[in-house]
């Protein structure tokens, strides 16, 4: 359920709810943390009262101290040393009646040279004193009296066993550790250490500041860090998902990307790449479109051909007529079929050319193997002889596919010789450009030449100006060869020979 409402959510939303439940999680752990450091901290401190009321115990016992207040106060003054760390020290008879209190000596170290008589007082009125201030202030702060929490402490399960209570109101943290006193077979009263500990409220508040303080920090970056996700990230995500959209919806008005195509990052690249993905996609679907029309148009022709040949021929009863209408018929079937398998074979070179991976490659060695072929075909049938001629150089590298560039000189080749005559020569030059580190290919023949003007026109696709034996051919070779040059990323051009007749056409590739 949890993945399926992930995937239904924004990456803002994502975002965000991720960090919350990190947050609670942390926030949660935080606050057992926090709960626990309160005892933690209590018995630290609760463990050295403990340790002073069984010794103190020990002593009393030990030596068979009687729980009067003269007895008391004397041993108090005599065991001091014990409780100088501590707050306040009171020692309670078996009727929780207050014999004993620290808080009625002066434990300074410099006045333990005295006479115990000079500061003794008298018990009683010290009671009554420390009684009206004990409930003076109990009142003002609402924290029970010593002598009451004695009293709990006597009838509850924890009696007989050293045990501490916490009292806290607004300005203090108190810590009462009690424990009852046995001579070893009566209980003979109770010993109760008093401590304020402000700085256990103080390290907890201390702690809970920190976590505070850091949760707000941590959720204000948080903030920060979704408000420049969402701005410099998601926006420009989201603007390209409505570019794809707005294209395979064909909606008339585009998303402008230019801002996000400005940028140099992941962001910038991924823009670029799709906008130009998208125009190359807008310009194979102009060019098949485009195509399309030029091959119902080149096919129309052939088939009007058939048409009116196919109805002559079974009105005609001349033998030398319907010979040349059968003529014509196989010639126009001949160029449709050129056609169709031309450019059946164009589309599956477009898909294969794409999975297809360039590789350093002898622009020599390729042209060699090409015109060895070609020239034990044509110069046995016809009497066409084609020559390959290099400068002497032995470095002709490029970057390409190999039969792609076998289909390139294939194609030129077959361009030369439907143009050429019986006995003719076609030249293969290579030449290397060492100025612009070039490889330069050249095909030179003797036909006719270019009746054009301007010559870039031969390589549209199916061009009008054809030779007489054209039904050979579909018009399209000259178009697939300057598409693979470009695949290549080399340059073709055409023009006539300046010396002789007939055309020469130039490739020029980057060399390795």
């Amino acid at each position: 359920m949890l993945s399926n409402f992930l995937k239904n959510i924004s990456i803002l939303k994502k975002f965000l709810f991720i960090n919350l439940i990190v947050f609670v999680i942390f926030g949660s752990l935080t606050a057992v943390y926090l709960k626990g450091i309160q005892p933690n901290l209590i018995n630290k401190k609760t463990s050295n009262h403990i340790e002073i009321i069984d010794n103190t115990i020990e002593h009393i016992t030990r030596l068979k101290i009687q729980f009067n207040e003269d007895d008391i106060r004397k041993f108090l003054f005599s065991t001091r040393f014990l409780f100088q760390n501590l707050d306040r020290v009171m020692i309670f008879d078996n009727n929780f009646k207050l014999i004993g209190d620290t808080d009625t000596l002066d434990l300074d170290p410099r006045s333990f040279s005295q006479r115990l008589d000079i500061v003794q007082m008298n018990i009683q009125d010290e009671n009554k004193v420390l009684k009206k201030k004990k409930i003076t202030k109990q009142n003002k702060n609402k924290l029970k009296p010593v002598s009451e929490i004695v009293i709990e402490y006597s009838e509850s399960s924890d009696y007989g066993k050293s045990y501490t209570f916490t009292q806290e109101n607004y300005d203090q943290f108190l810590l009462v550790t009690i424990k009852n006193v046995n001579d070893g077979e009566n209980n003979i009263g109770y010993l109760a250490i008093s401590e304020k500990a402000n700085d256990i409220r103080n390290a907890i508040n201390e702690r809970k500041i920190f976590v505070f303080r850091t949760a707000l920090v941590v959720a204000i970056v948080i903030l920060i860090f979704s408000l420049v996700l969402n701005r410099y990230f998601l926006k420009p995500i989201k603007t390209l998902v409505n570019f794809t959209k707005s294209i395979k919806e064909k909606d008339k008005q585009k998303i402008n990307i230019q801002v996000a195509k400005n940028r140099h990052d992941e962001i910038g690249i991924l823009s670029n790449s799709l906008d130009e993905m998208t125009n190359e996609l807008n310009s194979r679907i102009n060019a098949a479109e485009n195509f399309s029309t030029d091959l119902v148009h080149e096919i129309r022709n052939p088939l009007a051909s058939l048409k009116s040949a196919s109805e002559i021929i079974s009105e005609t009863t001349d033998k030398t007529q319907r010979e040349k209408l059968v003529n014509i018929l196989l010639h126009d079937v001949e160029r449709i079929e050129r056609l169709i398998t031309d450019y059946s074979q164009m589309l599956k070179d477009e898909v294969a050319i794409t999975n297809e991976q360039m590789k350093k490659i002898d622009l020599k060695l390729i042209a060699t193997s090409v015109v060895d072929d070609f020239n034990s075909i044509h110069n046995s049938k016809n009497g066409i002889k084609i020559q390959l001629n290099s400068n002497g150089s032995n470095n002709y590298n490029i970057l390409g596919i190999e039969n792609r560039i076998e289909q390139i000189i294939a194609n030129l080749l077959d361009n030369s010789i439907s143009f050429s005559r019986e006995n003719q020569i076609i030249k293969v030059d290579l030449s290397n450009d060492k100025k612009e580190n070039n490889v330069i290919l050249s095909v030179i023949d003797e036909g006719e030449g270019f009746k054009e003007n301007d010559t870039s026109k031969i390589f549209k696709r199916f061009y009008s100006n054809r030779p007489n034996k054209f039904g050979e051919h579909s018009g399209l070779g000259l178009n697939i060869v300057k598409n693979l040059v470009e695949l290549h990323n080399g340059k073709i051009s055409a023009s006539n020979n300046i010396d002789q007749k007939g055309a020469m056409i130039e490739i020029i590739f980057p060399k390795v």
